[in-house]
């Protein structure tokens, strides 16, 4: 018979002792039938109560004995001929029929007697009966409910063995038990938090329900965050549910004592279940686990594997596992197992602060909560341990049963040195790496976390490290992690690593490789000593102390020329004094924020320099005479004495220049012309530049231009050029012969541009623009332009187009722009009629992740006569995005317009009046169909002086801001044209956007959130919101632009 499959077990009734309970007659079956089953029961990890004659002392039954039934999930009972005639059976039989009606599943076997007869009481059990009523005339109320707990029980369906082999009919009871009692039926312990969740998804990805292939899971993750505690609850739970289990918990240690054969062994010996095997060599070992384990459903589980070499070695081939086997590779270096070919690698992660603090609470409390003045400690202990478990059950167990003072001083103790029985654990994975991702490890410990990756990589390859397979080494190990656009590693990885580089000398900063904290610098810096193995010193720019840090004493500069063999070099809030007459001929990167000196030091040889960076500096002029370098990157900006710039000759492979607020600066050398890899290109507020090469023309690669606030600079050759036929007629010298060049190609459409008598210097320039095919952003904000040619529409890469603060009555088509994502029109007083945006939308696909906005802005545009033209211009173009957003697998994060306007749209169908309206209820934003949510509020400004103004869109969560998204407008004393207009701001926050912020609010308070416009200087006249759905596209084209009445 089969089990009825509405047997369940009940698992909220009790914590349960056993997984079954068997009743059987020892004399019949004790050395047969139920020890075999016994033994299938071990095997498959389910404990199961066997009953000890020793137990029975007298004929009443024990009250361990009806402890052990109400404590055991399923209960078994074994009919066999002599059943009936023990009343000890039968009082077991009257306690089971009790449970039964409980909740509690119970299975009939039928040994060697037919269920009708059991039912019947016939036979054998008749004559059982007619011996007890005889024996007990004075109880006979007893052997009835004996009677009817028998006919209960026999009725329920069940096994009938009579006569059938005993192997198969163990094998079904297997099934069944198995099946009752669920995928769960091995409890996780005490220590395992927070992983309940992880051990399900990973049951999901080994898809158990599946007998029709093997399957092959990784576990994967950095050392001590519960990969081999996952792994065994995993065991645990689902060991019971195969016909051979193995769990090896060390294959890397077996494996570097024993070689293979020893790790073969292991496997062999638990899933045969053969302690004894005489094995003598690596082929034997193959052998037997592709004849013996082929026809049978195993789960192996290796644990610690630190080379791919191991699994080869192991010849666990997938074809070589029975039908429906699984197996688990557990391993820090997730390259390991896609190398391996593993069908998916879970990730482990880190305890979120609920879970860590449960776990913590057990080991420092020995409760789930936190004792009473210790909130404060625990919350710093957490911060510390960052989710790692084994950091948290290492100091809950090292504070357990201490006071206040004796935690404050080990916080404060663990600042200084990590608590070795964490760092142990941690340096195994780091004394497996290379020297040169050692190297790579340690600088991003000690400098990079948290930056973004091409800076990181950037600065590794100027360190000769091959970044790209040193990174990709250090995630795959599980070091650091690649998150959006950062490369991120865990604190105690960082501890580690600082620990590293301390530990030869602990108090003599100057024989470290590197320098990150201000206090070791300073210290170093002011011994002025020689540093035999500094290689990098990297400062953080921000920092909670830097009050105190700009109050240190001056330092002298001298000290750097000691420092022979220093590579990188970022120095920032330092004052020095003294000269500087040597800098490390090894240095591949500088960068140092207010660089007190003239030149650099005229003795520096800067082959090696790739990286110049000096911000704010007094620099006049870079070095004298002629240096030939390497420099990629060279930022001078704010560097409000530099005069004159040297010949980029010198310096070929320049990339990125920065000169913004270079005020001294009057012109650039032509030779600026020959820098074919220029992409970037800052040149804002050089407010006394006069002159530039018109040769910045032929940069092929440039993708950012700002010449903002450049309202003074001619093109080069432009003063000395009377009239167009001067061009014609070759009247110009070989200087500027590069205008001529450009005049034949571009000049025939130009014609209308007069240089003979031009007021708009600028203006002459920007049909030359036009050769800059792969420019991306451009910015020619307050340069005070009357007009923009047509050229500008033909600048297809662009991206962002600035053109705020001009005097252009109008503007040329845009149109086939399809990659713009931003047009700021801001304070353009003189502008009359929008441009045509792009017919199109196509967002540019990016190599790295970043977060995007999308903005349109016409603030502060008093001349702009068809309002109504304007809306019916800017909304299509809002539809594009959004259908692009939908399309792309690189969306954007939120489109921000302002316009003016005195209404909120119609289709806006959630308004009021003021500035707050409520927001819930949420809708169902796991609907595919659902996009996003937009809001929108009317505004009117009021004078104040601040240059910018923030409108910012609040959700309230029980009158608390709990997140902000803001729209950024400029507004000074200089730009009063834009006081008492209204104007219509939208923002449109995507749906991954908004999710990924409300998912942090409780469910109870999701449907009491509120929207609520913030700023300073603007009174807000209305707001709403629209939750928006793919549908509401359509109605968006026709309805955007009206408005109530």
């Amino acid at each position: 018979m089969a089990c009825s499959s509405n047997q369940i077990v009940s698992s909220s009734r009790m914590t349960w002792k056993y997984h079954v309970f068997v009743s059987f007659r020892g004399e019949d079956t004790r050395n047969n039938f139920t020890d075999h089953l016994f033994g299938a029961f071990h095997r498959k990890g389910i404990v199961a109560f066997k009953d000890d004659i020793k137990l029975k002392k007298g004929e009443d039954i024990s009250s361990d004995l009806l402890k052990a039934i109400e404590g055991s999930q399923i209960l078994i009972v074994i009919f066999s001929r002599n059943y009936a005639s023990s009343t000890w059976c039968l009082r077991e039989l009257a306690k089971i029929a009790e449970c039964k009606v409980l909740g509690q599943p119970v299975l009939p076997i039928f040994y060697d007697v037919s269920p009708s007869e059991v039912r019947k009481q016939s036979g054998d059990f008749e004559k059982a009966f007619t011996d007890h009523e005889d024996k007990f005339k004075e109880n006979l109320e007893e052997v009835q409910r004996w009677r009817g707990a028998l006919t209960q029980v026999a009725n329920l369906s069940g096994f009938d063995l009579k006569d059938k082999p005993e192997y198969a009919a163990i094998e079904k009871i297997i099934k069944v038990v198995t099946s009752l009692l669920g995928h769960k039926f091995s409890p996780l312990g005490d220590d395992v938090v927070g992983m309940h969740s992880q051990v399900e998804e990973l049951e999901n990805l080994m898809k158990l329900d599946s007998d029709d292939d093997v399957r092959v899971v990784g576990i994967c993750g950095m050392s001590g965050i519960g990969k081999t505690t996952l792994g065994k609850a995993l065991y645990g739970r689902i060991s019971n549910q195969f016909e051979a289990c193995c769990y090896i918990d060390d294959v890397s240690k077996t494996y570097g004592g024993d070689g293979p054969v020893g790790v073969q062994k292991q496997l062999l010996s638990q899933t045969l279940e053969e302690e004894n095997l005489q094995i003598c060599n690596h082929y034997m070992a193959s052998n037997l686990i592709r004849t013996r384990l082929c026809q049978i459903k195993s789960l192996v589980i290796l644990d610690n594997v630190d080379q791919v070499e191991q699994l080869d070695k192991l010849a666990m081939k997938r074809e070589w596992l029975g039908t429906g086997s699984r197996m688990i590779v557990i391993s820090r270096n997730c390259h390991i197992l896609r190398e391996h070919g593993v069908d998916e690698v879970y990730q482990v992660e880190l305890l979120d602060h609920s879970n860590a603090l449960q776990l913590f609470c057990r080991k420092a409390f020995k409760s789930d909560e936190i004792m009473t003045g210790y909130t404060d400690l625990t919350d710093d202990v957490l911060r510390y341990a960052n989710g790692l478990p084994l950091a948290i059950k290492v100091l809950g167990s090292f504070l357990y049963g201490r006071d206040v003072s004796e935690w404050r001083s080990t916080l404060e103790r663990l600042r200084e040195k990590p608590m070795a029985g964490i760092t142990d654990v941690l340096r195994i994975s780091f004394d497996g790496l290379d020297d040169t991702e050692k190297d790579i490890f340690l600088d991003i410990a000690c400098f990079f976390d948290g930056y973004e990756e091409t800076y990181v990589k950037k600065v590794l390859d100027i360190r000769g490290f091959h970044p790209e397979i040193g990174l990709r080494v250090l995630h795959d190990k599980s070091f650091i992690t690649f998150q959006y656009w950062g490369i991120f590693m865990h604190d105690l990885f960082k501890e580690l690593g600082k620990s590293i580089v301390r530990e030869k000398s602990p108090k003599e900063p100057r024989k470290w490789s590197r320098l990150w904290d201000y206090k070791d610098a300073r210290k170093v810096l002011s011994e002025n000593m020689e540093t035999e193995n500094l290689e990098a010193i990297i400062l953080p720019r921000y920092s909670y102390k830097i009050d105190e840090i700009r109050a240190m004493s001056t330092l002298r500069a001298e000290s750097l020329a000691k420092m022979n063999r220093l590579k990188l070099l970022k120095l920032w809030n330092l004052n020095f004094s003294g000269s500087l007459n040597c800098l490390s001929s090894e240095l591949g990167y500088l960068c140092w924020d207010k660089y007190p000196f003239t030149c650099l030091p005229s003795s520096f040889e800067p082959d090696k320099l790739v990286e110049l960076i000096l911000p704010r500096s007094n620099i006049r002029q870079l070095w004298e005479g002629t240096k030939k370098h390497n420099l990629t990157h060279l930022d001078l900006s704010h560097s409000k004495n530099l005069i004159m710039m040297p010949s980029f000759l010198e310096i070929p492979n320049l990339e990125i220049l920065d000169l913004e607020g270079c005020i001294k600066l009057v012109q650039i050398d032509p030779s600026i012309g020959t820098l074919r890899r220029l992409s970037r290109l800052n040149l804002k507020n050089c407010t006394n530049l006069v002159s530039i090469p018109n040769k910045i023309f032929g940069l092929s690669s440039l993708k950012y231009l700002n010449l903002s606030g450049c309202r003074n600079f001619w093109l080069e050759g432009q003063r000395k050029i009377e009239h167009l036929g001067m061009l014609e007629n070759n009247e110009i010298t070989t200087e500027y012969q590069p205008i001529s060049f450009i005049y034949k190609v571009l000049m025939p459409p130009f014609r209308f541009l007069n240089f003979q008598k031009s007021r708009d210097p600028i203006g002459l320039l920007l049909p030359l623009v036009s050769l800059l095919s792969c420019l991306q952003h451009l910015d020619l904000s307050f340069c005070n332009l009357p007009q923009i040619p047509n050229a500008i529409g033909w600048l297809h890469c662009l991206e962002t187009l600035n053109l705020r603060g001009n005097n252009f009555v109008t503007l040329p088509s845009i149109k086939e722009l399809f990659k713009l994502e931003q047009l700021n029109l801001e304070h353009c007083k003189l502008l009359k009629y929008l441009p045509e945006l792009p017919s199109k939308t196509v967002l540019p696909i990016r190599e790295t992740y970043y977060v995007r906005s999308v903005v349109l802005n016409i603030f502060g545009c008093p001349s702009l006569t068809d309002i109504e033209c304007c809306y019916r211009t800017v909304f299509p173009w809002m539809i594009q995005l959004l259908q692009a957003y939908m399309k792309s697998d690189l969306p954007i994060d939120e489109i921000d317009i302002v316009i003016p306007r005195m209404q909120i749209p119609m289709w806006f169908n959630k308004q009021n009046v003021g500035s707050s309206i409520s927001m819930g209820p949420l809708p169902n934003m796991d609907e595919k169909n659902f996009i996003g949510v937009s809001f929108a509020c009317c505004i009117t400004l009021v004078a104040h002086d601040d240059p910018t103004i923030c409108i910012g869109f609040g959700i309230k969560v029980k009158e608390s801001l709990f997140r902000r998204y803001n729209i950024y407008i400029h507004h000074g004393k200089d730009l009063v044209t834009a006081l008492n207009l209204p104007h219509l701001c939208l923002i449109f926050i995507t749906r991954e956007t908004f999710i990924h912020n409300v998912n942090r609010i409780s469910e109870g308070l999701r449907d009491i959130i509120e929207l609520e416009v913030y700023g300073l200087h603007f009174e807000v006249k209305n707001c709403g919101y629209r939750w928006i759905f793919q549908e509401d596209l359509e109605q968006l084209n026709s309805q955007m632009y009206l408005t109530n009445h």
